[in-house]
Formats: structure tokens, sequence, C-alpha cells
């Protein structure tokens, strides 16, 4: 049988959209309605998230310590448990419920379905139980995006050994979107991107970036976030953005010399 050019399929372009755990408790219609948006243009769309707030709260009740180290949740051995049971049996499924509910398919996943976020021990003796991803299931990714079927990632990696780990949400959106080769990735948070002395700025390069976690103007969670945004445009991602939950923000872009240097 002859195919005709106009019968191939044409690729789609992904997009992964992480959110962050304060941002979840908080999304609304116009949100929802973007993001439908996105999907209309043709983009097949990616979701990972944490659930930072919701995992402080179940930490609290449990009496179990916790701190933040460079931006890095400190996880020991009930941390682990308390995090995956969070993530996986509760932050998870509300969000996937709230996206059937807007009318955009969805089903939820974590690192260890699949194996989809095969994972190792970042610094065991530093962090505990936290991971750092070293490959992703992508044929799992496209089976379902094949399908317009949204996948929505918790951050929860696995060892080979089937131990769970804790990972950094932007690392695993930023992971996920280079393996995937994504168009843009989006970051939302519950600011609208960058904010410098006051001010939340359209643009940042790299090298402005560096100079701002330097003088301390960039610090905490923003730190993972920014230097996962900056390892993704250097990587080959088009586009990388931190945004709020109406998708507008700080947009991350190379250098004049980095620019130049591509030419």
């Amino acid at each position: 049988m002859t195919t005709f050019k106009s019968m191939l399929p044409t690729v789609r372009k992904k997009i992964v959209i992480k959110l962050g755990g304060s941002t979840l408790e908080g999304l609304n219609k116009a949100f929802f309605s973007n993001f439908k948006s996105l999907q209309h243009e043709g983009y097949d769309i990616i979701i990972t998230h944490g659930g930072g707030p919701a995992i402080n709260r179940e930490l609290k009740k449990q009496n179990v310590a916790s701190s933040v180290l460079n931006g890095i949740r400190v996880t020991n051995g009930e941390a682990i448990s308390i995090v995956q049971s969070t993530l996986i049996g509760k932050v998870n499924p509300a969000l996937v419920g709230e996206l059937n509910k807007a009318g955009i398919l969805a089903v939820g996943l974590n690192g260890i379905d699949g194996q989809l976020l095969q994972s190792e021990f970042l610094e065991q003796e530093t962090y505990g139980f936290v991971g750092k991803v070293t490959n992703v299931n992508t044929k799992l990714i496209d089976i379902l995006c094949s399908n317009e079927v949204v996948p929505v990632i918790a951050c929860v990696g696995a060892t080979a050994d089937g131990q769970a780990l804790n990972i950094n949400g932007d690392t695993v959106a930023s992971e996920v979107a280079l393996a995937i080769g994504a168009e843009s990735l989006l970051l939302v948070t519950d600011v609208s991107g960058i904010r410098i002395e006051g001010q939340y700025q359209q643009k940042a390069t790299p090298g402005l970036i560096d100079q701002w976690i330097d003088e301390g103007h960039i610090n905490g969670g923003m730190i993972p976030k920014v230097r996962g945004a900056v390892q993704v445009l250097k990587a080959g991602v088009p586009s990388v953005q931190i945004v709020d939950e109406r998708l507008r923000g700080t947009a991350i872009v190379p250098s004049l010399e980095e620019t130049l240097a591509k030419q």
C-alpha cells in the first residue's frame, strides 16, 4: 500500500511542566485552561511534581525531624517512607483527579513504575535516601503521549534493587525533559520567576544566574531550580522558563557569546 506524504504522522512537540508543592495546593481554572490550550496547539504534556508542604505536614504529624541542605531535603529512613507514601498515595492521585475533572486525561506514575526513573544515591552520608536519576524510561512516556494521556510523575526514584529514593522535583523535571527531547520545560512555582532586589526578571542568562547566586540574591530551593534550568538549556532544550500558575515568568536564555558560538 502506498502511503502519501500527507498521511505520514506528524511528530508532536513535548513540554515538561513541573509543579512545585506549594503550587499544587493553589491550582485554579485558569491554569487548567492554559494547559488545555497547549494541548490544542499540538503539544504533548508531561507533568512532574513534588509535594513539599504535604510532606512537611506528615513529617510533623509523625514527629520525624527533617532539614534542607543546599535546597535538597535530607531524607533519613523514616522520612523516605513518609515521602513515598505522601507523594504516591496522596499528592499524585489528587493531582490526577483534578486534571481528569478538568477534562485532561491523565495517569499517575512514580519512578518505580516500569523503572521510569532509574536512580542511585546522590550522597548517602550527606543526604540519606536522596537520589539522582541515571536513566529515564522514555518508551513508557512515549506510549502514554501517543495515546493522548498525560503522564503525571511523582519525584520518587528507585535503585536497581528497588530502594525508593527521594529526588528533587526540579531535577526530575530536568532529567525527563532532556531524555525525551522536550521542546520546552516550564518550572511552575508560587512566584513569577526570578526576583532580584524586589524586581521579577523577564530574562536571565547562565552568567547572571551564577552572579546572583554568588551575591546571595538567589538562595534556598531556587538554587537547584535555576541550576537545573541552566543544565537543560545548555544540553539543548530550546526553551526553559520559571513561571507562575499563569505560565508567565522568567525565561532562561543563552548569553550573547553562547548564541554566537552556535552560529
